[in-house]
C-alpha cells in the first residue's frame, strides 16, 4: 500500500515549494512474539513465558511505554529486572527528537539481546498507521497511535494464543491517554502504579523520576523563584534584542554566583554576571538560558568571597542573606549584570555524589551533594538512605519547581564505597563522559582476522619508507605508539623531515559498529595507571602502534627543510615505515647528550632536536605563549597500584622536540585541507581573550612593580619573559599559570563559516587537530591524577612542603604546592572574622587536613598539609 502526503514550504528565498512524500503501508511486519507462528521471519525477541511478579498483573504480559514514560523513566526502563518491553515506532521518533542522549539510550536497550526489546514498526504497518484527524495536534495523534498499536497488539496476541493469559499492559503517566485507553479495552497502568506493584524489588521504586504533580506535593507553597517566561516570548525576546542567549555556568567556588557566555556573535557583551539564587533563577551548569541584562548603575564586580552551600539538610534555605553572603569584589572591575528569565535547554545529564541523610529519623527524603560543585544539591526520596551512607550514587534531576530550594530527582544506582580506587575512577570516568565500557561484539567482529600482515596491494598504493630511520619518541611504558619521526640529509644539501602517523583508517570502514564506537570515545584517555582506549587493543596497541622492527601502515607528512628550518615543500603521502627504536624521552635525551654515539638514530635525533628550537624561537618570536600548569608524575606499587611516591614532572629537551613537530605537522595539514577544501576544511581556533580576562594577571604583576602589556599575543609574551623577581624564581611560573586562567577556549569550526583562523595562543594564522599527542591531558586525567595524589597522602601524616598563594579572598587564600601539583582552598576557620587557624579544603573531593598559621611576613608560606 501507498499513502501520500503532500505540503508546501517557503524557501529561504521567499519562494513556495512544493514536497510530495510517499509513505507505504506493509501487512508482513513481525510482531516479534515467540507465540506467533504466523508472522514470524527471524529469531524472536519478545519471550513466550514473559513473567514478572507483580500485584497487578500476575499473567505473563508485554510493555509498551509511552514517549514520555520513556523519557522520563529510562533509568527503569534500563533496569535488568524490566524486559519483554515493546518500543513503538512512533515513541522512538518522539524520542528522536526531544532528548538526543535518551534515544542512544534506548536504541542501546532495544540491541541488548538479554532485554528482549522489540521496536515495532507501527507507522509502516498497514493495521496500525493512522492519518492525523483534522483539528488534531501532533501530540494527541501520536497518543492515538500508541493507543491502536497497543490494541493490535493485544486482539493480535489473543488470537495466536487462543485467548490465553498473555497480555500487553500500556504505561502512561498521562491521565486523558490513560482514560482513553481503558475506553478503549485495553490494561494501562501509570509507570509509578506499576512499580510499587512489582514483588521483591523497593529499589526500583527509588529509581522512579517524578512527575510534575509529584514535585508539587514534595516542595513548600512558597513562591522562591520568579516564573519562567514562556518559550514564545524568550524568542521573541531575543529577535528584539531585549533578552540574550547563552550558556550558564556556574560558580565552583560560590554557588551564589554563575556567568552566562552569550552566544551570538556580534554582540556588544561577551558575558552577563548573575548573582544570587533569584537572578540564577534554577538555571544548572550548561543549560542553554534567556538572560535579562540590568541597566549600568547595577553592574557590579565579582563575588570576592568562596562559598559552599551548607544549609541544613532538612529545610528549604531562603535568601534572605544572599546580599551579605556575596561580599561585592573590586568596585573598578565592573561586570555586566542580569538575570535568568527562562531555560531555553535544559542539559541536564546523571550525577555522581554522596547522600547527605536527613536528620529527621525515618525521613525518606534526603538532599543529595553532587561531586562537580558548580551542581546544585538535589533532593531525593530513597528507603535506603542507612543502606546508601559513605557510598558514591548517581542521581538524575526530574524538574526545579518555582517553590523548591533544590531540584528534585531520583536515585539511579549505588557506584561503590566512597575513597575505593575502583569507585573513583568509575565516578571520574562518569563525571566527563568518558565511555568506558569493554567493546561490543559487534564492534569487535569488525577488526582484521589474525595473523595479518602488509600485502603486496598495500605496497602499489603506499610510499615505501621501511629503509628510513624512523624512531618514536613517548613517555615510559607506551604501548599505543601513534607517532614516530625522522630526519636525514639529502643529497641537494636539504634536510628531509618526516612525521608518521599510524593509519587507523586502513582498518576501519565508514559507518560500521567500530566506527561508530570509535567516533563516540572520540579520543584515547590516560589515567593513572589505566588507558580507555578509543579503538580495542588488537589496534592500540599493536597493528596500529608503531613499535619498533616491525612494519606498520602509516600517514605521513614529510617536508624538505633547509638547515634554517625553513619550509621547501611539503609532501602527504599514505606509507609503509618500519620503526628502528621505540624510546621514552629520557632515552632520546640522552643519545642526543651522550658525544660517543653517532649512529643513523642518534644524528636523526640530533637534527630534530635542532631545527626544533629554530621553530620554537620563530614561533616566540611571532607571539607564540609559554603557559604553566604544575604537573606530576607517579611511582607506583608493582602489586598493590597505588602511588608509593610523585615528583613534578621534568621536562626535557626532547618533550619540546615533539611537541614542535607535532605543532608543525598541523599546521601544514590545516593548511593543505583548507586549500583543498575551502568550503568546508575542519580547523581549530583559539581568541584572543577580551582585555577583562587579564584583570588577576595585571594585578598579580603590579604586586611586584611588573608591568603586563596585552595588546598582542606578542607584548604579552614578552611582558612574561620579563616578569621576574630577585630571588623569587617561582614567580614567573604563577604569573604564568595565571596567564593560563585568563585564556579562551579553542574551538573547533569550518571554514566555509568563519574568516579569523588565527589561533592566538600558538601564534599561527591557522592550525587543525591532525594530531593530539598524549601528552595532550583531558580534564578526566587531572581528576584522576587528583585522586591518586590523595591517595599518595592516605596516612603519610604531616608532610612540610612550600606552598604559594595564588589568590586572596574575602575569607579564604587559594595556594598552590608546585611538588605535589595541588591547588586548593585555604578557609579561615570564622568566615566573618579570620582565625589563626585555617583548614586546607583541596579541590580533591574528600581531603580536609589541618595546617597551622603562615607568618604574616612571608611571601612563600611553610604549609603543612
Amino acid at each position: 500500500m501507498l499513502k501520500s502526503k503532500t505540503f508546501v514550504k517557503k524557501t529561504r528565498a521567499g519562494g513556495v515549494l512544493k514536497i510530495v512524500r510517499e509513505h507505504y503501508l506493509r501487512d508482513d511486519i513481525w510482531c516479534g512474539s515467540e507465540v506467533c507462528k504466523e508472522c514470524k521471519d527471524e529469531a524472536p525477541v519478545l519471550q513466550e513465558d514473559a513473567c514478572i511478579e507483580s500485584n497487578l498483573c500476575s499473567y505473563p504480559h508485554y510493555l509498551i511505554p509511552d514517549t514520555n514514560v520513556v523519557l522520563h523513566q529510562i533509568d527503569i526502563l534500563e533496569d535488568p529486572l524490566i524486559r519483554n518491553v515493546i518500543i513503538l515506532q512512533t515513541v522512538l521518533q518522539e524520542i528522536r527528537h526531544r532528548s538526543a542522549p535518551a534515544y542512544k539510550r534506548i536504541k542501546d536497550a532495544i540491541h541488548e539481546k538479554e532485554k528482549h526489546f522489540y521496536m515495532f514498526t507501527n507507522e509502516h504497518h498497514r493495521e496500525t498507521f493512522i492519518e492525523r484527524e483534522p483539528g488534531e495536534s501532533a501530540n494527541d495523534r501520536n497518543d492515538r497511535a500508541i493507543r491502536v498499536a497497543a490494541k493490535w497488539y493485544a486482539d493480535h496476541l489473543a488470537k495466536k494464543t487462543n485467548g490465553g493469559s498473555l497480555k500487553v499492559v500500556l504505561l502512561t503517566d498521562d491521565r486523558a491517554n490513560k482514560e482513553k485507553a481503558e475506553q478503549y479495552g485495553l490494561i494501562v497502568y501509570r509507570c509509578e502504579e506499576y512499580i510499587k506493584s512489582l514483588i521483591g524489588n523497593p529499589e526500583l521504586v527509588d529509581r522512579l523520576a517524578l512527575q510534575p504533580d509529584d514535585q508539587n506535593e514534595i516542595t513548600g507553597s512558597k513562591l522562591l523563584f520568579p516564573e519562567h517566561l514562556p518559550l514564545s516570548r524568550i524568542q521573541s525576546g531575543i529577535k528584539n534584542g531585549v533578552l540574550l542567549q547563552g550558556t550558564f555556568h556556574a560558580n565552583r567556588d560560590n554557588y551564589l554566583e554563575g556567568t552566562v557566555f552569550i552566544n551570538r556573535e556580534g554582540e556588544d557583551i561577551n558575558e552577563v554576571l548573575l548573582q544570587g539564587l533569584q537572578n540564577l533563577n534554577r538555571a544548572v551548569h550548561q543549560d542553554v538560558v534567556a538572560v535579562e541584562l540590568f541597566p549600568k548603575e547595577r553592574w557590579v564586580a565579582p563575588s570576592s568571597v568562596v562559598l559552599q552551600d551548607d544549609s541544613p539538610n532538612d529545610e528549604d534555605a531562603e535568601e534572605d542573606e544572599t546580599e551579605n553572603k556575596l561580599y561585592f569584589g573590586n568596585s573598578s572591575i565592573l561586570k555586566p549584570t542580569g538575570r535568568v528569565v527562562g531555560i531555553i535547554k535544559r542539559n541536564w545529564r546523571p550525577y555522581c555524589g554522596m547522600l547527605s541523610q536527613s536528620m529527621i529519623k525515618e525521613a525518606t527524603r534526603h538532599l543529595f551533594t553532587p561531586a562537580d560543585r558548580r551542581i546544585p544539591r538535589i533532593r531525593i526520596e530513597t528507603r535506603q538512605a542507612a543502606n546508601l551512607a559513605g557510598q558514591r550514587i548517581m542521581v538524575a534531576i526530574d524538574g526545579w519547581p518555582k517553590n523548591s530550594r533544590y531540584p528534585n530527582g531520583h536515585f539511579v544506582k549505588n557506584l561503590g564505597t566512597a575513597g575505593d580506587k575502583e569507585t573513583e575512577t568509575e565516578v571520574l570516568l562518569l563525571e566527563h563522559d568518558v565511555p568506558h565500557l569493554p567493546f561490543s561484539p559487534a564492534v569487535l567482529s569488525f577488526l582484521p582476522k589474525m595473523p595479518w600482515s602488509i600485502t603486496e596491494e598495500d605496497l602499489k598504493v603506499r610510499a615505501d619508507l621501511r629503509h628510513l630511520g624512523v624512531c618514536s619518541v613517548d613517555p615510559p611504558g607506551c604501548t599505543d605508539i601513534d607517532d614516530a619521526l625522522h630526519c636525514r640529509e639529502l643529497e641537494n644539501g636539504n634536510l628531509e623531515v618526516g612525521v608518521h602517523i599510524a593509519d587507523v583508517s586502513h582498518f576501519i570502514r565508514p559507518g560500521n559498529a567500530l566506527d561508530q564506537e570509535a567516533a563516540s570515545r572520540g579520543t584515547t584517555v590516560y589515567l593513572c595507571g589505566k588507558r580507555i582506549d578509543m579503538v580495542p587493543e588488537l589496534l592500540s596497541s599493536n597493528l596500529c602502534s608503531l613499535r619498533s622492527n616491525v612494519e606498520r601502515l602509516a600517514f605521513s607528512c614529510i617536508w624538505e627543510m633547509n638547515h634554517n628550518a625553513e619550509i621547501i615543500k611539503t609532501h602527504f603521502t599514505k606509507s609503509v615505515i618500519n620503526s628502528k627504536a621505540s624510546l621514552t624521552y629520557a632515552e632520546a635525551q640522552m643519545r642526543i647528550d651522550d658525544t660517543t654515539m653517532n649512529d643513523d638514530i642518534t644524528k636523526s635525533l640530533r637534527g630534530l632536536n635542532r631545527l626544533a628550537k629554530i621553530l620554537k624561537g620563530r614561533r616566540t618570536e611571532k607571539g607564540a605563549l609559554t603557559l604553566s600548569s604544575p604537573e606530576v608524575r607517579f611511582h607506583m606499587d608493582s602489586e598493590t597500584h597505588d602511588p608509593i611516591d610523585l615528583q613534578t614532572k621534568e621536562l626535557k629537551e626532547t618533550n619540546s622536540m615533539v611537541e614542535e613537530f607535532m605543532l608543525l605537522a598541523n599546521i601544514s595539514v590545516a593548511q593543505k585541507i583548507y586549500d583543498e577544501f575551502s568550503e568546508c576544511a575542519l580547523l581549530r581556533k583559539h581568541p584572543s581573550p577580551p582585555p577583562s580576562n587579564y584583570d588577576i594577571l595585571i594585578k598579580a604583576a603590579k604586586s611586584r612593580d611588573l608591568n603586563i602589556h596585552i595588546d598582542s599575543a606578542k607584548a604579552l609574551a614578552d611582558s612574561l619573559n620579563n616578569a621576574t623577581v630577585e630571588n623569587f624564581p617561582y614567580f614567573n611560573t604563577l604569573l604564568r599559570i595565571l596567564a593560563t586562567r585568563c585564556m579562551m577556549q579553542a574551538v573547533y569550526f569550518c571554514s566555509g563559516m568563519d574568516s579569523d583562523f588565527h589561533h592566538y595562543g600558538l601564534a599561527s594564522p591557522i592550525y587543525t587537530h591532525f594530531i593530539t599527542h598524549q601528552e595532550v591531558r583531558c580534564y578526566a586525567q587531572r581528576a584522576s591524577v587528583a585522586f591518586h595524589t590523595q591517595l599518595f597522602f592516605k596516612n603519610k601524616g604531616i608532610i612540610n612542603e612550600e606552598g604559594f598563594i595564588l589568590f586572596v579572598r574575602k575569607n579564604a587564600i587559594i595556594i598552590l604546592i608546585p611538588k605535589f601539583g595541588i591547588k586548593g582552598t585555604v578557609f579561615f576557620d570564622n568566615k566573618d572574622k579570620p582565625s589563626p587557624h585555617l583548614i586546607f579544603d583541596s579541590e580533591i573531593p574528600g581531603v580536609s587536613v589541618p595546617v597551622p598559621e603562615s607568618e604574616p611576613e612571608a611571601k612563600k608560606p611553610k604549609l603543612d598539609c
